[in-house]
């Protein structure tokens, strides 16, 4: 199983994206400013887009979505429960786990866009995929659902899992390391070897990084377990 750019180039407007590399099992950080073509990569990645030059295959994926920024593009029920239940989903269990119980007769467009967006996030975490294709998931949430939605990346055990995003402070445990530069694709390599040639790296693990110091990963306990060794 595996996603694969091939020579990829996507120019729109002024801006022009260049990609290559594979992306196999396991859950790939996708880092970048805002900007240098995060969006458009998992657009490629997603087919709802079309390379200029180059191609993309999917090789073994038989299941696979895109979680857009605005939770509100994927709305396709009148109801909570509805919408829950257009992903195949048990709606009780879903309003469970996102602290919703008892609203399935609400409006989704009615309720708060970070609730919109956890409900989102639930229902699509909630499904296995081959390949599931994150574009900036932790967008419209607070500092608490950002850490919710690490853990539940966090049970990702299949499957390739991308994540393209800028937040830089809550991350989820991740095996592989990529990073957009002004609209080119770098492939660093596997976690935590990959930190040392990771650019736009959190300030505090940058910190760590120059005196020699490798977290295990790249979530806050990690970095805080290993600024907590200095100390010590």
């Amino acid at each position: 199983m595996e996603l694969a750019f091939e020579a990829v180039h996507k120019r729109r407007g002024d801006f022009t994206l260049r990609a290559s590399g594979i992306f196999g099992p396991g859950v790939h950080l996708i880092s970048g400013k805002v900007g240098a073509g995060k969006s458009t990569l998992a657009a490629l990645a997603a087919g709802i887009m079309a390379p200029d030059t180059g191609t993309v295959k999917k090789n073994g994926v038989s299941s696979f979505t895109l979680s857009l920024q605005f939770p509100e593009w994927h709305i396709t029920g009148n109801t909570i429960g509805e919408e829950i239940l257009s992903w195949g989903l048990n709606a009780e269990d879903v309003l469970m786990r996102v602290g919703m119980k008892g609203r399935d007769h609400d409006d989704p467009l009615a309720i708060s866009r970070g609730e919109l967006k956890r409900l989102h996030l639930a229902c699509i975490c909630m499904r296995k995929w081959d390949l599931l294709i994150l574009d900036e998931p932790f967008s419209g949430l607070d500092c608490r659902q950002k850490q919710e939605l690490c853990r539940w990346i966090g049970e990702f055990r299949s499957g390739i899992l991308l994540i393209c995003t800028h937040e830089s402070h809550f991350l989820p445990p991740v095996d592989f390391l990529w990073e957009m530069r002004d609209g080119v694709l770098f492939a660093l390599g596997r976690v935590p070897e990959a930190l040392a040639a990771w650019k736009q790296a959190p300030p505090l693990l940058k910190s760590l990084l120059c005196q020699g110091i490798l977290p295990r990963n790249i979530t806050e306990d990690d970095v805080r377990e290993a600024a907590w060794k200095i100390r010590g």
